[in-house]
């Protein structure tokens, strides 16, 4: 019982996000795959990436890692080579997740800042490559982080838990990998995210016809719509992200740069600052659907014609 009360926000937290972040996720892979939400290919590929990549990241962090450690830690979820494989799936989903919004910006930058690479680099087999590309170096930079844990204890020749090793803690290599990991998620796409957006505002501010050509949205002219649309999603988007990363990257520059500590420990005495950043990142994988039926009216109309598909097909088995 005191383990649970002292775990009391996530004892709560942890279910609840889940029980939202994936039909809400599953629900925006399905209307976005579809392709009728008035974006281009490229842009609907980068956000479906985005919300399949929230969707594994809610699956293996939050269900197979923390919700299990709370309520299965029993199961075979706790046999040590399954915990250690669950721990790579949710790092990789986790560092999936931020840069693919990081790709997503960077697109939109180049469509908006870039006229003379917008055609060449803003397409649908461009999105394509660069989502692969980042799933396989995320594989790759995420690789050491099995080897990275030791069973907790030992029952019937079985190796149950994961705990860090004391090497982590003490070699180079091990103190160079953590510095890596967490100066590649979050810190760098936080300051690249701010970026890309500051010139793409900038750009936005300083060229005039392209102002003009945003408000006056009185010709009907659908390259124009398409465009204020993307910047809306773009800027929702980017915003979510920097509000819910901040606490993340602050408690990283303070904790690890101001104060010259690098350890994550029960000692730290910003461990509160830590949870709460942890908590907040967390929740970014369950608000890209609600900026998505916010800010894009054709998203909305699908969205409620999906949610009207399983009535309807009910009444007419009923009928049957």
């Amino acid at each position: 019982m005191g383990r649970l009360q002292h775990l009391s926000v996530e004892y709560y937290y942890y279910p609840i996000l889940a029980t939202i972040g994936v039909p809400v996720n599953l629900v925006a892979i399905v209307v976005l795959s579809r392709g009728k939400c008035g974006l281009s290919k490229c842009i609907t590929r980068y956000l479906v990436a985005m919300a399949t990549a929230d969707l594994t990241m809610i699956v293996c962090e939050v269900i197979l890692n923390r919700i299990a450690v709370l309520y299965w830690w029993n199961t075979i979820l706790y046999y040590t080579p399954v915990c250690r494989f669950i721990l790579f799936l949710s790092a990789t989903a986790v560092d999936c997740s931020v840069w693919f919004t990081v790709a997503f910006t960077f697109d939109r930058f180049v469509a908006i800042s870039k006229d003379n690479l917008r055609s060449r680099y803003c397409t649908g087999k461009t999105a394509a490559v660069v989502m692969v590309t980042i799933c396989t170096f995320c594989c790759l930079q995420n690789a050491p982080w099995p080897f990275a844990y030791n069973a907790l204890f030992q029952n019937n020749g079985l190796l149950w838990g994961c705990r860090i090793i004391s090497d982590f803690y003490l070699l180079p290599a091990w103190i160079a990998f953590s510095w890596i990991e967490s100066l590649l998620t979050p810190v760098i796409p936080f300051c690249l995210i701010l970026l890309f957006n500051g010139h793409t505002a900038r750009r936005i501010l300083m060229a005039n016809r392209v102002r003009r050509r945003l408000r006056d949205l009185s010709r009907g002219d659908p390259e124009t719509e398409s465009r204020k649309r993307s910047i809306i999603l773009l800027f929702a988007i980017s915003s979510s992200f920097i509000l819910l990363w901040v606490t993340t990257v602050c408690h990283f520059v303070y904790y690890r740069c101001v104060n010259g500590f690098w350890m994550r420990n029960v000692t730290n005495p910003y461990a509160k600052f830590e949870k709460t950043g942890v908590l907040l990142q967390l929740l970014n994988t369950c608000t890209n659907t609600l900026i998505y039926t916010v800010t894009q009216g054709q998203f909305r109309e699908q969205l409620l014609h999906a949610l009207q598909w399983p009535v309807a097909l009910t009444g007419k088995l009923v009928k049957l």
